[in-house]
């Protein structure tokens, strides 16, 4: 029997990510439970039918909401829908919401939940190595509008995380790379020893079967485990999480939520290192190590050279900025990370015009 790592996440809400292959039944990590909405996209029906058929089994009633995959899910009409159904189904505070997928469905699943009755337990079934390195821990939920990713959301704690390996070995060789963009970041604002692991050998890194991606996934998850148990509400210290995604979300919205997030982030890390290192506060050699090790995974490393004004408007409205002053993670050395704030437009476009493709 596989052995399950439990993660603990600190702060007023405290819980824990479980990771491994054999993982425990939804009614055992949610109890009291009479009912669980399982929010899934069409690609994890199977896995869904089959989370509700054991759900059932230890007599709690499963209801089975399927949403549109990846961030055609995020929208305000499709959370209204799935709220439309736990009403017609009787949803009560002692119920619960679980989220079966990749990033996108955990996000909607937490906002369905943190809304519902002011807010009902939820857990997220991270399928993905994005969803669950990223946006399965910590809490943050929320879907997208015309005016950018994320924008409209909560901060609403899991009753605890899923992480199911099994899941990993389906994923295509695409996705994986994709995931590992947010290994990456944690490697280089934390956790050092994540690009060492990845640089000895990139294949290995993604190989669902190995045991090198699997220290890979807990590494990150620790974390951003020990980052948010610190700041929930993202007030503070949380920040450094968003590292390469401000231009990341701005790269998203441009292209229509049709890019993978992580192919976005690593586009995002490597102009923010490029960013740190014009301004003077990051070294040359750590600057282009995001490259290499990026691109060391088949990620891309650049985007649209014609793009830029697009990409500096809507980055205008990321959720780190203040009024009209733009706020950047960037890196002062290696697992340094700060704040650099109201670089100017000139510097922000020398930044682009060295990634711009």
């Amino acid at each position: 029997m596989d052995e399950i790592t439990r993660i603990p996440v600190g702060g007023d809400q405290p819980y824990d990510v479980l990771v491994g292959r054999d993982l425990p039944d939804l009614p055992r990590l949610l109890p009291g439970a009479e009912r669980l909405a399982v929010l899934y996209a069409p690609p994890m029906q199977g896995r869904a039918e089959q989370l509700a058929e054991r759900t059932r089994a230890a007599g709690v009633t499963p209801l089975l909401v399927e949403v549109p995959d990846a961030e055609a899910g995020k929208h305000i009409d499709v959370a209204a829908s799935c709220w439309e159904r736990l009403g017609a189904a009787g949803f009560t505070r002692a119920d619960a919401v679980v989220g079966v997928g990749g990033g996108a469905v955990t996000d909607l699943a937490g906002f369905v939940a943190a809304c519902w009755l002011r807010g009902v337990r939820w857990m997220p079934v991270a399928t993905s190595l994005l969803g669950m390195v990223d946006a399965a821990v910590g809490g943050k939920t929320g879907i997208n509008t015309s005016a950018g990713k994320n924008l409209v959301g909560a901060f609403h704690p899991p009753a605890g995380v899923i992480c199911d390996l099994t899941a990993l070995d389906s994923l295509s060789p695409v996705d994986l790379a994709a995931g590992m963009a947010e290994v990456v970041k944690c490697g280089f604002i934390a956790d050092p020893v994540i690009l060492d692991l990845v640089e000895r050998e990139p294949a290995v890194a993604v190989d669902p079967a190995g045991p090198v991606l699997r220290e890979l996934i807990e590494r990150a998850i620790r974390v951003k485990a020990q980052v948010v148990a610190g700041d929930l509400r993202e007030s503070g210290a949380r920040e450094i999480l968003n590292y390469g995604h401000t231009l990341a979300h701005a790269i998203e919205k441009v292209e229509g939520y049709r890019w993978r997030h992580g192919h976005a982030v690593a586009v995002g890390l490597v102009y923010a290192a490029t960013l740190a290192q014009l301004e003077g506060r990051l070294d040359a050699q750590t600057a282009q190590r995001h490259r290499a090790v990026v691109g060391a995974l088949g990620l891309p490393t650049g985007y649209r050279a014609e793009a830029w004004p697009d990409l500096l408007a809507t980055m205008r409205v990321d959720k780190k900025a203040r009024g009209s002053i733009l706020r950047f993670v960037v890196l002062a050395g290696l697992a340094r990370p700060m704040i650099l704030e109201a670089p100017s437009d000139e510097l922000l476009h020398a930044a682009y015009q060295e990634i711009a493709e």
